[in-house]
């Protein structure tokens, strides 16, 4: 069989085809899979390990399917990545933690046996910062930005993103808790789906904050991120919080936005926002109303409140989740999680049932906003592929710390389901991102959003040379 020249570029549902009409096989794909990761990620740190045994005997068992023309699922023989967090049977899942770097997990997550149903082929763990909150442990290497080493690779699904991009692996799954799926996707030039919360089961994933953590894909396009997503969604009687219905099927995703509104609050997407982002967002207003989109005057509901009070929520939640180990092995901690969890078990309950409120609050305005239009236009970040340097700056001030997750926390607080997809590029050729926010249960809409955008638009078939260069 002769493989496309760029065969690690494909689009996944591109692939699918190839590997289902036998003009490419599961074998060959998952091979030059790891030959390339073997190559390129000593340099990136995306992997956390690669499962080279596990993917092989996987594509193995998808090749001989699909040669007696058994077919489970487009995922099929696809090679795709897993956040580290993400707990599957005999393989290391230690979360980003130097204290868990030799948990070898008995069971899977939900999550996994459904893609081991649909014939995935697992490559391995992707590295993540530790814990899912911002900053990677001291003793593991951080991944570096395929597109260039001194810009920020997004947190705390870097991984993912980073192997994605970089072409060692066709899809991956990701977690978002303040905006882990859709920075990554943004500074490496992704589209990642944050579905509604509870869409996806979170049996068997290592917990950040109960209440904030999404479970998505993090892919090459909106269709892929979509065949991701309806492969892992649906209810799990193991996860009472989860959602009951399963996604929309793609063939029924009209690739227009016809008949859709979109909210445009001309003050919230330009209040300190870079003006290479203010002009790629007015690039995506006329490309919307070219594909039959009407754009409407909203006023977003105030987000300060939530994204100011973020970090408090998350680390009440985290504290709780970390019991087992912390304070006990507090010590083993990287300096970013403790401090968390030390803010939230010093917080009082009169304070946290007040961030409580405000979230409702919050919740309920964008449920009425989401009533009355379909989808709503916002950055995922002010910062246009801000540098390490840059984000050592904003660390040093607060507010500038929750400019930089206001367009991802709050609907992290409200559970509604975004869709981060890439929306031009910096003069210096770095990626830029924005993204749609949909009612909740409303994914197809994104994922409608996305792929009619990307019909006429190539930012997303646009890859990096993945040398992690500084120059």
């Amino acid at each position: 069989m002769t493989a496309p020249a760029e065969l690690h570029f494909l689009e996944l549902h591109e692939l699918s085809r190839l590997l289902r009409s036998g003009k490419l096989s599961p074998v060959e794909v998952t091979l030059a899979q790891l030959d390339r990761i073997e190559r390129l990620d000593p340099a990136l740190h995306s992997y956390a390990c690669v499962t080279a045994e596990l993917a092989l005997e996987q594509a193995k068992k998808a090749e001989r399917e699909l040669q007696q023309g058994f077919y489970r699922s487009p995922l099929q023989g696809i090679p795709i990545g897993l956040k580290d967090l993400v707990m599957t049977a005999g393989i290391p899942t230690a979360a980003g933690m130097a204290i868990h770097r030799n948990r070898v997990p008995t069971e899977d997550a939900t999550l996994v046996t459904r893609l081991r149903e649909a014939g995935s082929v697992f490559l391995g763990k992707l590295q993540m910062t530790e814990g899912a909150f911002a900053i990677h442990h001291p003793e593991f290497a951080a991944p570096l930005n395929p597109w260039h080493a001194d810009h920020w690779c997004g947190a705390s699904s870097s991984g993912s993103g980073v192997a994605t991009a970089a072409g060692l692996c066709y899809a991956a799954i990701g977690t978002d808790s303040g905006g882990s799926i859709r920075f990554p996707c943004a500074a490496n030039g992704l589209t990642g789906i944050k579905p509604t919360w509870g869409r996806v089961s979170r049996y068997g994933i290592c917990e950040l904050a109960a209440s904030l953590d999404h479970v998505g894909p993090i892919a090459r396009s909106a269709r892929d991120a979509m065949l991701l997503l309806s492969a892992i969604a649906g209810h799990d009687p193991r996860d009472p919080t989860s959602l009951s219905s399963a996604c929309l099927e793609i063939p029924e995703i009209e690739l227009s936005f016809r008949d859709l509104s979109i909210g445009i609050d001309e003050h919230w997407l330009s209040a300190d926002v870079d003006p290479v982002i203010q002009r790629a967002l007015q690039q995506v207003m006329e490309l919307v109303e070219s594909l039959g989109g009407t754009l409407c005057p909203v006023t977003v509901p105030d987000t300060r409140a939530v994204s100011a009070a973020w970090e408090r929520h998350c680390g009440v939640q985290t504290a709780l989740a970390h019991a087992a180990t912390y304070p006990a092995r507090a010590a083993e901690y990287g300096p970013a999680l403790s401090r968390l969890i030390d803010g939230g078990l010093a917080m009082s309950g009169v304070e946290y049932q007040q961030i409580l409120l405000d979230a409702m609050a919050f919740s309920g305005a964008m449920d009425t906003l989401l009533d009355r239009i379909d989808l709503l236009l916002a950055p995922v970040q002010p910062v246009a592929a801000p540098t390490y340097a840059q984000l050592g700056a904003l660390a040093q001030d607060p507010e500038a710390n929750r400019q930089l997750i206001q367009y991802t926390s709050p609907f992290n607080v409200s559970g509604h389901p975004a869709i981060s997809l890439p929306c031009g590029f910096t003069e210096q050729g770095l990626p830029i991102g924005c993204q749609f926010i949909a009612g909740k249960q409303q994914e197809v809409l994104l994922a409608r959003a996305g792929m009619a955008l990307q019909s006429v638009t190539d930012w997303h078939q646009r890859h990096p040379q993945c040398a992690p260069t500084n120059a």
